[in-house]
């Protein structure tokens, strides 16, 4: 039989993280590819005592049918969260209160970001984006054959001249996507002046800014910076958030705070994508916020990351030809190594593969991911603390012979 698959989807390459991370699968390949937590962030018992008393106490609540915006006593936990984790741009600034219908519950953020393309975008419209970004995000947006603008990151968040003229040459753009804390792939954080200059932007161009936030818990050194839903003053930002990073990835839980009619519309697409998310773990996220000490767990969280960066960034030190770059960050799970221009990033990539050691070539980040790229990506948070001496070593002799020769 011929199938015949629709335009949306018969352009779209399965995503190379998961391509690669089936060949790490192998127990003899160290993988240094993942986004995975660690192993030691899962709070196992908490997770397991806060089940069997659900099962126990509530098991219809959790077992049946619910509403699709999320389990209302959640809802009000992720709008207390949300207030208690911010930090504000001014000292007297004040977030206004995140009522209910603010809030949505969604299967992961992938959901949220699958939603936000389906309900603000048309066939043609541009979604612009950092360059590099989330190769997940990347695939949502091209599912609905919208136009993809990337706009080059610096050391310090998005390039703004080239975000003022990709908004210029894009009229027909619709929300900007950023990831402003440990962005993946980069490990790098957006400054709090260009937090408000992209938000000015987007303000002047009349656009929506989808700010996608799953590591921002992960900042294991320097200071908090304020979300860009902070600066929000005309209900322009769409926040994603996510109990994945903190909690458990398993669960596939995480929210989005909004204005109420894109909440509304977004509602809808839930109904029809998978009309709830699961209850069950709905209530075990909800009852781990509150009844357990969530400060004390991400307190570990933070050092546990902080320490396995620390290892990772002293062995690239000791082992990488001082050419190759890599950037240093506050938080989150990754970092980003670029070569010298002369070597030839997916076939040192490959070799890499051959000595049993996985990385994420730079280019399946790009907007374009046939434009050529000098980076890769590491990940400190997934590996044990072996085998990120062993990789960087691996990765390191290889370096050597290559820029060498």
């Amino acid at each position: 039989m011929d199938y015949i698959i629709s335009d949306r989807i018969s352009t779209l390459q399965p995503s190379a993280i998961r391509e690669i991370l089936k060949s790490a699968s192998d127990p003899d390949v160290i993988s240094l590819a993942a986004g995975n937590p660690s192993a030691q962030a899962f709070p196992s018992e908490a997770l397991n005592r806060i089940m069997a008393a659900t099962m126990a106490e509530t098991p219809v609540l959790a077992l049946q049918y619910s509403v699709s915006e999320g389990y209302g006593p959640l809802l009000q936990t992720i709008a207390d969260f949300f207030t208690q984790q911010e930090i504000f741009p001014h000292e007297n600034a004040v977030l206004p209160p995140i009522t209910l219908d603010q809030c949505l519950v969604v299967s992961g953020a992938q959901q949220a970001l699958d939603f936000a393309a389906r309900c603000l975008c048309n066939e043609g419209d541009t979604v612009i984006c950092e360059s590099p970004s989330f190769i997940g995000a990347l695939n949502a947006f091209r599912s609905y054959n919208v136009n993809l603008a990337g706009v080059e990151l610096q050391s310090d968040g998005m390039n703004i001249e080239d975000l003022e003229q990709a908004l210029q040459h894009n009229p027909r753009t619709r929300f900007i996507y950023i990831i402003p804390n440990f962005q993946n792939p980069t490990g790098i954080t957006t400054s709090l002046a260009k937090r408000q200059a992209i938000y000015d932007l987007a303000h002047r161009y009349n656009v929506m800014i989808v700010e996608d936030n799953p590591y921002g818990d992960l900042r294991f050194c320097g200071d908090p910076l304020p979300s860009l839903k902070t600066l929000d003053e005309d209900g322009r930002v769409i926040y994603c958030g996510s109990f994945s990073k903190i909690i458990a990835p398993g669960l596939r839980l995480a929210y989005v705070i909004a204005p109420p009619p894109v909440i509304a519309k977004f509602t809808v697409a839930k109904q029809c994508a998978d009309v709830h998310t699961n209850m069950l773990t709905q209530i075990i996220c909800r009852r781990f916020l509150i009844e357990e000490d969530i400060s004390a767990h991400l307190v570990h969280l933070k050092t546990l990351y902080k320490s396995k960066c620390d290892l990772m960034l002293s062995c690239i030190d000791a082992h990488f030809p001082r050419t190759v770059a890599c950037t240093h960050p506050e938080g989150g799970l990754f970092l980003w190594a670029t070569l010298p221009p002369s070597v030839d990033m997916l076939a040192f990539c490959r070799q890499a593969a051959a000595r049993k050691v996985a990385v994420v070539p730079g280019n399946a980040f790009n907007v374009d991911d046939t434009m050529p790229s000098s980076s890769f990506r590491l990940n400190f948070s997934t590996p044990s603390d072996n085998q990120i001496r062993k990789g960087i070593e691996i990765l390191g002799t290889l370096l050597h012979e290559i820029i060498e020769v």
